[in-house]
Parts: C-alpha cells; sequence; structure tokens
C-alpha cells in the first residue's frame, strides 16, 4: 500500500514539472510576441533616398516592398534599423536580380528644446545698434554744423532770395551777375601769376558754383550792425564766403587788360581801404534792394568793378577777367541774384 502511495506522488511529481515547463515555455513565447507587436507599432518604413549608393544600382528605379524576413544588423551609434534582402553571396560577379533595399527607422523622443532655438545675442540686438549709431552720427553732424556755422546766422531769421524786391542788409550772403555778360563775381584760392600774385578774382559762367557767394559786411568805422539797411552811398565790403579773403584792388595792373587789378586780399581780422566800396545806386531808389542795378566805385583808386568777355585760357580756363575801370559805363553795372538775405532790424 505504501509502494503504491509512493508511485502515485512520483507520477504527479513528474506530471508538475512538466506543466511548470510547458508553462514557462509558452510564457518566452508570448513575451517574445508582446516585444514585436511594441517594436512594430514604434517603427515605420521608408524607402532609401534617390542616389544613395547600393552596390553601384540605382535605386530610382525600384518601388519600396514590404521588408522581407532576413538578417538584422543594428548601428552601435543610432537607433536606425536597416533590413536587407540580398543574396548571401557577396562575390564581385554580377547579381542576376536587382537588389532591394529597405530602411526601417525607429522614431525615438525628440531631441530638441527651445533653448535650441535661441538666438545669439548680437542677433537679437544689431538693429537697436543700428539705430544708436545712426542717431550717433545724425548727432555728430549737427554738433558739427553748430561749431563751424559762422556766428553772423545763428540767432537771426533769414530768407531766401525767391522774388524781386527783397531789400540787402548787411550780413547777407549773395551772388553779384555781371549785367552784361551774366557771369557771376567768383574767387578761388588761386593767386595771379602777375601783378600783386594775391588771390584772383574772375567772373564765372555757371550758377551753382560755391566759390561766387559773397558776404556784405560794413565798414569798421560806421555803427551799422547786421541787419540793418544800405543806402546809396554807403562804404561797404565784400567778404568771400570760402576763403573769408575781402574783395580788393590797388594799381597793380590786371592780367589780360592792363586796367586796374582786382583781387582778394586779407581774412577776418585783416582788413584795409585797400577793401572799401562805395555802392551806387541806378535809378530813384535809396536803398539797395535785389532787383536794383548798381556799381561798386573802388574807394582808393575810383575804379568801378568791371568785367568783359575776355577769358582766360589755361589756369582759369573759360572763366572772364574781372578788372577796374576808371569810367562809368553802361558794362560795369551788377545784379544781386542768388542768396540768403538776413531781414531789416526790427521787422519780425
Amino acid at each position: 500500500m505504501l509502494s503504491i502511495t509512493i508511485n502515485s506522488l512520483q507520477t504527479e511529481r513528474k506530471k508538475l514539472q512538466e506543466e511548470v515547463v510547458i508553462g514557462a515555455n509558452y510564457k518566452k513565447e508570448l513575451d517574445a510576441a508582446m516585444k514585436k507587436i511594441q517594436g512594430a507599432s514604434k517603427s515605420v518604413y521608408k524607402p532609401p533616398e534617390v542616389g544613395s549608393p547600393a552596390g553601384g544600382s540605382d535605386l530610382r528605379k525600384y518601388p519600396a516592398v514590404a521588408p522581407p524576413s532576413g538578417q538584422q544588423q543594428q548601428s552601435n551609434n543610432s537607433n536606425v534599423t536597416r533590413r536587407r534582402t540580398a543574396s548571401s553571396n557577396s562575390s564581385p560577379t554580377r547579381p542576376s536580380a536587382p537588389t532591394r533595399i529597405i530602411y526601417r527607422e525607429t522614431l525615438g523622443t525628440s531631441s530638441f528644446s527651445e533653448s535650441d532655438l535661441d538666438l545669439p545675442f548680437w542677433q537679437r540686438t544689431w538693429f537697436i545698434g543700428l539705430l544708436l549709431v545712426m542717431a550717433l552720427s545724425f548727432f555728430g553732424l549737427a554738433v558739427f554744423l553748430f561749431l563751424t556755422l559762422d556766428s553772423d546766422y545763428t540767432s537771426t531769421p533769414v530768407y531766401a532770395a525767391t522774388s524781386e524786391g527783397v531789400e540787402i542788409t548787411y550780413g547777407s550772403v549773395l551772388k553779384l551777375m555781371h549785367e552784361k555778360t551774366r557771369f557771376r563775381l567768383h574767387s578761388h584760392d588761386v593767386p595771379y601769376g602777375s601783378g600783386s600774385g594775391q588771390q584772383s578774382v574772375t567772373g564765372f559762367p555757371n550758377v551753382d558754383d560755391a566759390n561766387s557767394y559773397w558776404i556784405v559786411r560794413a565798414s569798421p568805422e560806421t555803427s551799422a550792425k547786421q541787419g540793418d539797411s544800405i543806402k546809396s552811398g554807403t562804404i561797404i565790403r565784400m567778404q568771400h564766403m570760402k576763403t573769408r579773403r575781402w574783395l580788393h584792388s590797388h594799381l597793380h595792373a590786371s592780367p589780360i587788360s592792363g586796367n586796374l587789378e582786382v583781387s582778394c586780399f586779407g581774412d577776418d581780422g585783416n582788413s584795409d581801404t585797400g577793401d572799401y566800396w562805395r555802392i551806387e545806386i541806378e535809378g530813384s531808389g535809396k536803398t539797395w534792394r535785389q532787383d536794383q542795378r548798381i556799381r561798386l566805385r573802388h574807394v582808393d583808386t575810383g575804379g568801378y568793378l568791371h568785367s568783359h568777355n575776355k577769358k582766360y585760357s589755361r589756369i582759369a580756363g573759360g572763366q572772364q577777367e574781372v578788372c577796374g575801370v576808371r569810367e562809368k559805363r553802361a558794362d560795369n553795372v551788377w545784379l544781386a541774384v542768388e542768396g540768403v538775405y538776413l531781414p531789416v532790424s526790427g521787422s519780425k
């Protein structure tokens, strides 16, 4: 009876061991199936890129197919799995059928973050820097103009000569035009090659020339001030705006005609009676206006400011001679034309 019981227990033990083995094998198969399902859910297939090398064949000719079963290779540096179905023979002979390559990429978690999209500091602030540079440039230009502007024009409003009848006052900047030839009284930092050797004065044909501007000044002996009107018979001085020298004359002979030489001489702090000119207004006008014909007569020599159509050929080619003549003639009349005229003092 005892032997029968022992045999029965041994039989039951063997059955239990077999069931344990079967259960373990079933669990392994179940785990493998679950892993396969999870891997398939995280995978995506894509065809190879155009032109990627694959044994020298052109992949554009072959469409992508479902991934065949075959040998699986994994890279240690990425999460990309490639499946390749090909002949196991790697001999250099030409394959009988085209090779098809299938790529499978496993999608991982994106490695980008908001910090990767941040721009460098200079790229986020370059526009502000540009605005600052422009602002500083304009400020520097304003300071430069303020420091270099003639003090005679810093506190008084001005009027451009755009219509006839504008009254001319001390401190005005203007151009004088010779009535007969229509040339402007002009000077530049070029000395005469003969006579006094001082800065030359000529007649210039073009209107838009900065070297033809003159500043109307009073003589030092008078109490006239900036903005005062100028009456006929008044002694004035004409200062060349660009070089700061005074319209001057003396007994030296002019280069072309041999008349009285007219030059530019002195500077802001150096002036003499050779710079004095008496204004004579033609007609019934009593004060100098833009539309009035005038003559300028040199005080020391008695010569009238004059010009004619005799022109220089070399240094001042195309410019005509300006000189002084003692006769009062129709061709030594001048007109005030372009300029900036200060208003008469007391008129607002």
